[in-house]
């Protein structure tokens, strides 16, 4: 229709000074409800259409109406209203405000949900009207769209098909529905969690866009065994939000995959790396890329704030709780030690304990002597740790340091129970320098250490043997110097190197390393490097 841009309000005749009163088309826009809410609380704005080619923006839900602002230099605007859907001549819709700072606002009350609104302003200054704005057009949505949730692996009622620690389809389906006579904005987005929502929107982490018929597949790790409750919100393309539940049951895998090195019980080992935002990230050590399968929130690191500067070591787990790596958790130059246990498949939800250090100590042969003068009672002259592995036929590892240029190897952690011995293996103080890197055992139980020598790049691979009595042979970590395997991984080109066991799943461990630009590189052993790309 065409509106009638001449008609006048309250009795006033438009003004000729319109180029010096109101701004150009451009600078309209109709304030919407929040994102998220959909209701007056908080603005936002959304540019309008005031063209003949534009899409109009919807309008949500909100408590008195859109609200219109009009930019002018006069003292005040006046606003006209015309429903385009009906194609009614009058106005349904006429207002005044007085300008504030070149700003006028007015809210419209009583608009149709699903109709399209045609609107335009006039400057006003010394009882006079200038010419009319170009017209402006927005639709209006204040019905809530509706979602529902249904997984065929994991349904609401009956039997799982799939147990906790793998991953399931979620098909997560919207309907926003048009008033009768009107229209509906769409679906837009939903939103998931299997915790608190929170606060957000579409472009939110855990925000999905649907396909053309309002559903999206979710393929979900299911963390915990037990009962779950995965919470959805579904929000319209005008704002309107919604939100949904769905309750079912994971039981626990009876027969498990084992594999040190593994934190999310997939049995593949995982590399865990921060990201740029401080977050450490669970990066399969199979993986063709760098895309974390999980996350976990800066805040949860034990400065809660950045995982960057925290070593995390993992290479084992306490036998109470499924078999997936526990981890210990070093910041560099702190006293603290902390340990935290998997038993939600790499989430970590269940905090951190403190792990106490030994007070007696053991020479390099195991047996109980007086520890040397400057034994620290806490953790921070520890600059490199790394679990080795078993000590015995558990699946709780064992903590190998460089302090003051020495190795020390502290046993039988217990994780939760605190470290028990604290053995000195070496006393010549030839390990400054040196970065540990710890593969894991092999598949007779024979343990290892590797170690980068910073100041050459030269890679190092120790072979500590289990003898046939049980106990380990520590010898080869005598000369730090000794079983150079490869060259070439100067600090200049790889700042980070590490080992997470058997990544690639040919029997033998493997190493990984994290470039100067933030590349992740795996090997196969320590040689046939794969870039994975950048890290995030």
């Amino acid at each position: 229709m065409t509106l009638r841009h001449a008609h006048r309000l309250g009795g006033l005749t438009a003004a000729a000074i319109a180029a010096g009163l109101l701004t150009a088309p451009g600078a309209f826009a109709a304030d919407t409800a929040p994102a998220v809410l959909g209701t007056s609380q908080g603005s936002e704005y959304r540019a309008d259409a005031c063209d003949s080619t534009t899409d109009p923006s919807w309008v949500g839900r909100t408590t008195n109406g859109p609200t219109l602002n009009a930019k002018v230099t006069g003292t005040g605007a006046r606003f006209g209203v015309w429903d385009e859907t009906t194609g009614a001549q009058a106005p349904v819709f006429t207002g005044e405000a007085q300008a504030y700072g070149q700003q006028a606002k007015v809210a419209v009350p009583g608009l149709v949900d699903g109709h399209g609104y045609a609107w335009h302003a006039w400057a006003v200054q010394d009882q006079q009207a200038s010419t009319p704005s170009a017209d402006c057009h927005f639709r209006v949505d204040t019905t809530s769209p509706t979602a529902t949730v249904s997984s065929p692996d994991f349904p609401a009622s009956g039997t799982a098909t799939k147990y906790a620690g793998q991953i399931g389809t979620f098909v997560l389906k919207g309907v926003d529905p048009a008033p009768a006579g009107g229209a509906a904005s769409g679906i837009a987005c939903f939103r998931y969690s299997f915790s608190t929502l929170g606060v957000g929107g579409c472009s939110s982490p855990n925000a999905v866009r649907p396909n053309d018929d309002g559903t999206v597949s979710l393929p979900l790790k299911v963390r915990n065994w037990g009962t779950n409750i995965l919470n959805v919100q579904v929000m319209d393309n005008a704002g309107n939000v919604n939100v949904a539940s769905y309750t079912f049951y994971a039981p626990s895998n009876p027969n498990p995959p084992q594999a040190l090195g593994d934190i999310d019980g997939d049995g593949v080992p995982d590399i865990l790396l921060p990201d740029s935002a401080g977050n450490l990230q669970i990066i399969s050590a199979g993986s063709a890329s760098t895309t974390p399968t999980a996350t976990i929130p800066a805040n949860w690191s034990p400065n809660q704030n950045s995982w960057t500067n925290v070593q995390v070591m993992h290479r084992g787990w306490d036998d109470s709780h499924a078999p997936m790596d526990d981890l210990l958790m070093h910041e560099g130059g702190s006293g603290a030690l902390y340990f935290s246990s998997n038993q939600d498949y790499g989430s970590f939800t269940g905090g951190r304990l403190s792990v106490s250090r030994p007070r007696a100590c053991q020479n390099a042969s195991g047996k109980a002597t007086a520890c040397p003068g400057g034994y620290a009672t806490d953790w921070h002259k520890a600059d490199q740790l790394a679990l080795i592995g078993s000590l015995d036929d558990s699946t709780v590892s064992s903590l190998v340091t460089i302090e003051e240029g020495n190795l020390w190897l502290f046993t039988d952690p217990g994780f939760s129970y605190a470290l028990r011995s604290a053995r000195q293996l070496t006393t010549t103080g030839d390990w400054a320098g040196y970065d540990l890197i710890a593969p894991g055992p092999d598949a007779a139980g024979n343990l290892a250490l590797w170690a980068r020598d910073r100041a050459t790049g030269d890679l190092h691979a120790y072979p500590v043997p289990k003898k046939a009595d049980g106990t380990f042979d520590f010898s080869a970590l005598a000369d730090p110097k000794a079983n150079v395997v490869a060259t070439g991984f100067t600090t200049a080109a790889y700042p980070t190197l590490g080992s997470s066991g058997d990544g690639d799943g040919d029997g033998t461990p493997d190493l990984w390393a994290v470039t100067a630009d933030r590349h992740l590189v795996t090997f196969s052993g320590w040689s046939a490097p794969k870039d994975l790309g950048a890290l995030r």
